[in-house]
């Protein structure tokens, strides 16, 4: 009787593992821009969000973001990718945390702490393309490991 018990239990779990998806989280819907995400590491959600969606057309503006790290920082890199119809059209990647490289605060922080950043953020661009498409965010450790991977879903209606 434990082991059929035992037996069920481990194939609930399973299955509950094998087929999580995250839900989708909205950034921020206004008038002329929408943003989504969507955590695409299948072992960890995360929080995101930013004051107000037409701040992002500005140079810099303010986000949140919080997280518990499953894995330590000693190093770690970014890439960003968009895709527009499925397709890449632009790929950038950039080193944050390293040898010379310590640009973000939770540089080095270690396995099961919790990152929460609140502050300023700035793209380097002027103006948010119009049409919808899809930025896929991954960033990896020294090991090569995912720290935390995201899709983001963009939709601007907005003419410049």
């Amino acid at each position: 009787m434990k082991t059929s018990n035992v037996l069920l239990l481990m194939l609930v779990l399973l299955y509950i593992n094998a087929s999580t998806e995250w839900p989708t989280h909205t950034v921020c819907k206004e008038d002329n821009l929408e943003i989504y995400y969507k955590s695409c590491d299948p072992q960890q959600d995360f929080a995101f969000s930013i004051d107000q969606c037409s701040d992002i057309t500005t140079h810099t503006f303010n986000i949140r973001a919080a997280m518990v790290l499953r894995h330590s920082i000693k190093e770690l890199y970014v890439k960003l990718d968009m895709i527009i119809n499925g397709k890449k059209v632009l790929t950038y990647s950039e080193t944050l945390c390293g040898p010379g490289h310590d640009k973000l605060i939770f540089c080095g922080m270690k396995k099961g702490e919790h990152l929460y950043y609140e502050g300023p953020v700035t793209l380097g661009v002027k103006e948010i393309p119009q049409g919808d498409y899809t930025l896929s965010a991954k960033l990896t450790n020294e090991d090569h490991v995912t720290v935390a991977c995201a899709e983001f879903t963009v939709k601007n209606y907005l003419d410049y």
